[in-house]
């Protein structure tokens, strides 16, 4: 509030100044009008009172010492103060709406987070964390997810990104962890969870055409880890997987991506399963696009891969979590994408609880 004051000070006396020190019949001191307007706009309602009272001080004053036709002083007056009051009116509209929508953007985010699971966690194939970002944007938030679910098939993992925004978003992500959670128990094939996965989606477009809400599609890549060396994967037009082992960053390779869940109908080439080795001491990472796709201010996308290279060596407890805090740094802006990231390390046989700690935290 006193830099507010002062700047309010200053303004005017700048006006002020040029209007007495100019040797015109044209008066300046009215642009002072325009003070309630921006304050209207970047301050709060107290602010923009206190600015339209200051102003129609500032032009009463002057008027009077200035001199001039009493209608004419009356008549700027007037405006002044009719001004200023429907500048506090705007503000008001403004903070509301303003606060309207920090509510709804703060329950669509809440909600976001409540769906997918708290990490670290530890199975009897795997060390799973990860760090989950939901962007802010308006009310809109966004649809990426991840999942790992421990069956009597092996830990099986889901990493998804649904196209769009908004709480439409949100209810379609939730229809595919849903339908994950279960099929991930009941199916004994990996092609089995991934058809439970697309008919969920199917579902749920068929429900959002009856309201008119457009018909999403969801990039996915579901895994299936057990005890041994091979993985089993299905990518849904989603990010392949990198791994980190023996001091080396990889892109997996998984061939080329099926089509994303929702749209299998519109293709006859069937979904391949592809099989790659995860040796134990090695690390999966996951991500969404929110992170390949991360730009600096000059429009460099994030160098993802080179990242992974030059951590392989000596990779960070906590990968997921120096991943985000180096995307920040990159980027030098909040995240303009949700971001899910997910490391998965495989177990070494015989390893204690101690040895697959992160930083202390104990995997669940």
């Amino acid at each position: 509030m006193p830099a507010f004051a002062a700047g309010l000070v200053v303004i005017t006396g700048i006006v002020v100044a040029f209007d007495l020190l100019t040797d015109t019949t044209v008066r300046l001191f009215p642009l002072l009008i325009f003070l309630p307007a921006i304050a209207a706009g970047l301050g709060s309602v107290l602010q923009t009172v206190i600015a339209s009272v200051w102003v129609v001080l500032a032009a009463a004053g002057l008027s009077t010492y200035l001199g001039g036709d009493l209608d004419d002083n009356v008549l700027t007056g007037a405006f002044t103060a009719v001004f200023g009051a429907l500048s506090v009116v705007g503000c008001r509209y403004r903070v509301r709406r303003e606060e309207e929508v920090r509510r709804l953007r703060s329950a669509a985010s809440a909600l976001q987070q409540l769906i997918v699971r708290p990490l670290p966690l530890r199975t009897a194939d795997v060390v799973v964390d990860g760090l989950y970002h939901p962007v802010e944007e308006e009310a809109q938030v966004g649809g990426d997810m991840y999942e790992v679910a421990v069956s009597r098939h092996g830990t099986r993992v889901l990493i998804a990104d649904v196209q769009g925004k908004g709480l439409p978003a949100i209810g379609t992500a939730l229809a595919v962890l849903g339908s994950f959670r279960e099929a991930a128990y009941r199916e004994p094939t990996l092609k089995g969870v991934v058809d439970a996965l697309e008919k969920s989606v199917v579902r749920q477009n068929t429900f959002a055409a009856t309201t008119g809400e457009p018909e999403r599609l969801v990039t996915a890549l579901v895994l299936d880890i057990n005890r041994g060396l091979s993985v089993e994967a299905v990518n849904c037009g989603h990010i392949a997987p990198f791994m980190i082992h023996d001091g080396v960053a990889r892109q997996v390779s998984l061939g080329d991506p099926s089509v994303p869940l929702g749209v299998a109908a519109l293709t006859t080439s069937p979904r391949t399963i592809a099989h790659f080795a995860f040796p134990p001491g090695a690390t999966l990472m996951l991500c969404t696009d929110g992170v390949t796709e991360a730009r600096d201010p000059a429009g460099t996308f994030y160098p993802l891969e080179d990242r992974l290279r030059g951590w392989a060596p000596d990779p960070p407890g906590m990968l997921a979590q120096a991943l985000g805090a180096d995307l920040r740094a990159f980027t030098r802006s909040t995240p303009r994408d949700d971001i899910a990231i997910l490391t998965l390390r495989r177990i070494e046989p015989g390893a204690a609880w101690h040895e697959v700690e992160y930083d202390g935290r104990r995997p669940a």
